[in-house]
């Protein structure tokens, strides 16, 4: 370490850009110009960083005129890398502009004597991180006692509070207590970009300390990108995207929640689906968490086309004059197109004596007055854009079931087969009783 750091020689009259001095050595000779900065504002910060804080000792600052070099006021530094300049040293720099016409005399730092570490490293006393949601308020305290002649608090470089007042001029930013034994400020409404290092700077008798607190700022889930909803034919392959931020990164869960769910879960922002079923149709869900909210989520509606399959067509008997009904029942996506014919004949919708009813998932052909003529094999046809498929079914005369005399307790006549069979016992128990005593 240089010997002459304990001296202030006089300023140069050569001006020098602001700047930090980043090296202690170096800091003997710096100059700090602050004519820009003195116009700007009405209070006038310094950072001048040191290095390793810890083996330095408190600078002395003085601010010299230019040119005759004259003291026009001492300066305190409240720590090692901050130095505030009042009002009352701005209004004499404004005074002194005027006589220098043109110039402003470096500020000029002067390391006394030997550099020796620093006495109570555990004060103030270490802070926890402080962590809140964005929106809510986050209070920072520093714990002083009757030793602190100094305090203030900053973000990164800015200086927030000086004892009582302050310097920035965020409207959120408060000053919460400035007691004894209490320096805190509050901050509301935060937001992610309040994140990061705050300092609590507090000079003592003998030594500057500083104690850091890092203020963690999380943010609830929040999607911002997820697939618009897709319809796919059978067989193909989809990719479902679902992105979201916040702090801490949110963890995104896919879900298929369809009735007919095969149970598929993914745990990523990407759902990779390949040879798509029928089965896999339905909507599938994007979860957002972190535990700093409830989770958001949304969803995709993925439809799975593919051709017609007729699940129910079967054959009617009616008797002649009665209403006799053919019903075809088919799935499909989309809908199938439904097509009646007789004999390959088709039927058309209003025929006489006849009605054709067409929905999404089956047809009806309804005969109100069965005759001779009606009877015989009739053919559905199911069609999409995907396929057709067709199947036959018969509307056959049936006879009326007659009963003929008894051959045994219990004993019904098939009027199918013209055959004899036991009877249930629920016929029997709606006879009187004494009909039942005259058959035993």
């Amino acid at each position: 370490m240089a010997k002459n750091w304990g001296r202030c020689s006089p300023a140069s009259h050569s001006h020098a850009l602001a700047r930090p001095v980043s090296n202690a050595r170096a800091a003997a000779d710096s100059r700090l110009d602050l004519s820009r900065e003195g116009r700007k504002q009405g209070h006038l910060n310094l950072y001048i960083s040191l290095g390793d804080r810890e083996n330095l000792p408190t600078p002395t600052l003085q601010l010299l005129a230019a040119p005759t070099s004259t003291v026009l006021a001492p300066l305190v530094p409240i720590s090692f890398f901050v130095v505030f300049i009042t009002d009352v040293f701005r209004r004499l720099l404004a005074n002194f502009k005027e006589a220098a016409r043109g110039g402003w005399s470096p500020l000029r730092l002067c390391l006394p004597g030997v550099p020796v570490r620093s006495g109570d490293a555990t004060f103030p006393k270490a802070m926890d991180n402080v962590t809140v949601r964005q929106g809510e308020s986050a209070t920072l305290r520093c714990s002083v006692d009757n030793r602190v002649t100094r305090v203030a608090w900053l973000n990164r470089s800015s200086i927030l509070y000086a004892g009582n007042d302050k310097w920035c001029l965020d409207p959120r930013v408060v000053l919460l207590a400035n007691t004894k034994t209490q320096y805190s400020i509050q901050i509301h409404d935060v937001d992610v970009y309040d994140e990061g290092p705050y300092t609590c700077s507090v000079q003592t008798d003998n030594h500057p300390k500083t104690s850091r607190v890092h203020l963690i700022v999380q943010v609830s889930p929040k999607i911002t990108e997820i697939s618009s909803d897709i319809s796919i034919n059978e067989g193909g392959n989809v990719s479902l995207t679902c992105i979201a931020t916040g702090r801490p990164d949110p963890t995104i869960t896919w879900r298929h929640i369809s009735p007919k769910a095969v149970g598929f879960i993914s745990e990523d922002e990407y759902l990779e689906i390949t040879g798509i079923t029928r089965e896999q149709s339905g909507e599938y869900e994007c979860s957002a968490s972190n535990d700093v909210a409830a989770p958001v989520v949304q969803r995709v509606k993925v439809t799975v086309n593919y051709p017609p399959y007729i699940s129910d067509a079967k054959s009617t008997g009616v008797p002649v004059g009665q209403k006799g009904i053919l019903l075809c029942e088919a799935s499909a996506v989309p809908s199938a197109d439904f097509q009646w014919y007789k004999d390959d004949k088709r039927l058309a919708e209003g025929q006489k004596g006849l009605k054709v009813e067409n929905k999404a998932f089956f047809s009806r052909l309804t005969f109100f007055n069965v005759s001779e003529q009606d009877y015989g094999n009739y053919t559905c046809v199911a069609s999409n854009q995907l396929g057709n498929t067709n199947a036959s079914m018969i509307l056959y005369e049936e006879t009326t079931t007659a009963l003929t005399p008894w051959k045994g307790p219990g004993a019904v006549h098939d009027g199918n087969n013209g055959a004899w069979r036991r009877g249930g016992c629920a016929w029997l128990l709606a006879l009187p009783l004494a009909q039942l005593a005259r058959l035993f």
